[in-house]
């Protein structure tokens, strides 16, 4: 068997197989991704980046670009296979919002790291557009804006049935007390 070298490790065909099917079953079950390029980056920087990364339940992976396109195929990913290019990382998961503000913090600080656009939901996204995911509120923060709009109407609709039995007391006592001052 003839292996290629990736950084200074030999990849055998069977490894180089395995990678493709990880990717593509990881590929197929998320909904996002973000392509980068890293180059410039240490060690101690990437190892910063995974962990910010893995805080926002994303993953992220250095993989060989044929070995990426190969992954893609038959997933959304195949959309963003021509950002495959170069020393590219690409994050992926199930938080498009939460992956894109975690890039986006980290390039920040790091200018090395260099987003090329994403996928969403079988869609291409160029580089503004994943700024501009990165700019929404999280998750959280929606989900949480969203009750509050849902139990508005509902807390209203509370206090008004509250207020005819309260109603209905007061008027009771008015008439008692209007009674014994007579």
């Amino acid at each position: 068997m003839r292996g290629s070298k990736s950084k200074g490790v030999n990849v055998n065909k069977n490894d180089k197989q395995r990678i493709v099917e990880e990717l593509h079953a990881a590929w197929s079950e998320s909904t996002a991704g973000v392509v980068t390029h890293y180059r410039g980056l240490t060690v101690t920087e990437m190892g910063d980046l995974r962990r910010s990364l893995h805080n926002a339940d994303v993953s992220l992976q250095v993989v060989k670009n044929t070995l990426a396109r190969r992954a893609a195929e038959g997933t959304d990913f195949k959309a963003a296979s021509e950002l495959f290019t170069g020393p590219v990382a690409i994050a992926y998961g199930k938080d498009p919002v939460g992956m894109a503000k975690a890039i986006a913090e980290f390039a920040k600080k790091h200018e090395a790291l260099d987003v090329k656009g994403g996928v969403l939901d079988g869609k291409m996204v160029d580089v503004s557009g994943v700024k501009a995911l990165a700019s929404l509120p999280s998750r959280e923060v929606l989900l949480a804006k969203m009750l509050g709009s849902m139990q508005s109407p509902i807390s209203g609709f509370v206090r008004t049935l509250a207020e005819v039995p309260a109603s209905f007391v007061r008027t009771l006592a008015a008439i008692r007390d209007q009674k014994e001052t007579v």
